[in-house]
């Protein structure tokens, strides 16, 4: 009786999610960056600096440490980045060249599908079967292989539009963290107002309220830690496979790997391209990608998602399918914002009694 219009609300929630993303994802980064950020303004608190100051300067801190360390690799990263679309034409043209000599195996698939084709066209008329000609087995053989599909520059240019549109928002980010760090329990105190006169209602609201407040801490503890591991460890083994630009190699796989699964992708395709254009070797470069993808799935997915299952009590498959559905709903942006909103959702869904079979299934 009630499944229907529950489906409706919730297919009407996905739809505002999906329709509403760039006013959603900036409010979410804000939120999150507030809830990074508190542990240290509290403590510039008691330090008796006032909590407005307090978060204007820990933003500052941040914002300029950031600025600095963009800054400092410039130059090596334009100049990393400039070698790229010339790694790309070279391994083109030699792929190319390679299967100059012969059809591709597309091709030949191609050729015997219309063989096929043609014997079952005269088994079915009765007559004899008629094979090609060979001028027309040569013209199929010799027809050019299909235009390449262009799924993956569309999709990343939906996603660069997406990108650049939070990247303007960054002021409304700041001033977002800006306000929640500098009104502190003040606001959560507003939240509590929310649930009623009830004493016993306001006191699960609160308990709900610190623990997504350390659930998120400790996902952004366990991101940021395993992200550290991944800068070393790219650093490290790209230094020991005298690849150029290591430190700015280390420090992209890092910053990148705050996108699970797609970033360390994206990183071992740059890399492997600019280890061709360095070494000149198809074995060199599959040797640096896999020496990427390799530090990555050991410190990174592996360990990332262990970790954030273990501290926010979610069950890893049900957290690698949350990435899944975020991923698909809001592009890069829902796989970095997938797993904090799992993790809320699993204290939300314990909290409220009517929600505890849907906790129970997020839950380990």
């Amino acid at each position: 009786m009630y499944r229907a219009p529950a489906l409706l609300a919730l297919i009407a929630l996905i739809a505002a999610l999906y329709l509403a993303r760039a006013f959603f994802i900036p409010l979410l980064i804000g939120i999150l960056a507030s809830y990074a950020l508190c542990p240290a303004v509290d403590w510039l608190v008691k330090c008796r600096v006032p909590r407005a100051a307090a978060a204007a300067l820990v933003l500052a801190a941040v914002v300029g440490g950031f600025s600095w360390i963009a800054f400092s690799l410039s130059d090596d990263a334009a100049a990393m980045v400039e070698k790229l679309p010339e790694a790309a034409r070279k391994l083109r043209q030699e792929l190319s060249a390679a299967r100059a000599g012969g059809p591709t195996p597309l091709q030949n698939m191609q050729a015997a599908a219309n063989e096929l084709e043609g014997a079952a066209a005269d088994a079915a008329g009765g007559g004899k079967p008629h094979p090609l000609p060979i001028a027309a087995r040569k013209a199929t053989l010799a027809a050019p292989a299909p235009a390449p599909a262009t799924w993956m520059s569309d999709y990343m240019l939906a996603q660069s539009g997406l990108l650049m549109t939070v990247a303007a928002q960054a002021p409304i980010v700041l001033l977002l963290a800006f306000f929640l760090l500098a009104a502190g329990e003040h606001f959560r105190r507003k939240l509590v107002q929310l649930v009623g006169p009830s004493l016993a209602a306001k006191k699960d609201a609160v308990r709900m309220l610190e623990e997504i407040d350390t659930q998120i801490q400790r996902y952004l503890f366990s991101t940021v830690l395993s992200n550290a591991l991944v800068a070393a460890g790219t650093w490290l083994a790209f230094e020991a496979l005298g690849v150029g630009q290591a430190p700015v190699w280390g420090v992209a796989a890092g910053v990148l790997h705050f996108i699970p699964y797609l970033g360390p992708v994206a990183i071992a395709l740059a890399s492997g391209l600019a280890a061709y254009l360095q070494f000149g070797s198809l074995l060199s470069a599959a040797a640096v990608a896999g020496a990427s993808l390799a530090v990555a799935g050991a410190a990174g997915l592996l360990f990332t998602t262990w970790l954030q299952s273990r501290f926010a009590s979610v069950n890893a498959a049900v957290l690698f399918i949350a990435l899944l559905f975020f991923g698909w709903l809001w592009g890069i942006w829902g796989l970095l914002l997938g797993a904090p909103l799992v993790a809320i959702a699993k204290v939300v869904c314990d909290r409220v009694e009517s929600l505890h079979p849907v906790g129970a299934l997020l839950g380990r």
